[in-house]
């Protein structure tokens, strides 16, 4: 594809990153567990135990967190959010993809100033006339 190509797709993702609405990292885990009375049903090997019970799971500065959620419209906008979380991830992936290519591809424009690359900060031809403070002995 040449650079065209690869702009007017880095626009197309571009686009859809701005469609993605509203998203939250982490994911939603359905939690069965059993309550430990001796005389519950949850006792008996092929129960599957208490729930299910939702949390979203996130990781916040190295740290695991689990937020409840309850059944039905919070858990469905929960779902939602992470669903598109991981497509914003995805079209961030593939436009950094695009952009590589386009950098790859992209010819070199000459941008010299005097032998030296444009953005480079040029070494002084003078010496410094700063000296040292001489040590003193005692």
């Amino acid at each position: 594809m040449d650079v065209e190509g690869l702009e007017r797709e880095r626009q197309r993702l571009c686009a859809q990153i701005a469609e993605v609405g509203d998203f939250r990292r982490g994911s939603i885990a359905e939690i069965y567990r059993r309550c430990g009375k001796s005389n519950c049903a949850c006792c008996e090997a092929e129960h599957p135990g208490h729930g299910p019970r939702y949390l979203l799971m996130t990781k916040v500065e190295g740290r695991s967190r689990a937020q409840d959620l309850l059944p039905g419209s919070e858990l469905t906008k929960v779902r939602r959010e992470v669903a598109n979380h991981q497509r914003f991830r995805q079209l961030v992936q593939e436009s950094v993809e695009v952009n590589e290519q386009i950098c790859a591809a992209r010819p070199i424009d000459g941008g010299e100033v005097d032998g030296e690359r444009a953005g480079l900060k040029k070494k002084s031809s003078k010496a410094s006339t700063r000296r040292s403070r001489p040590k003193s002995r005692g």
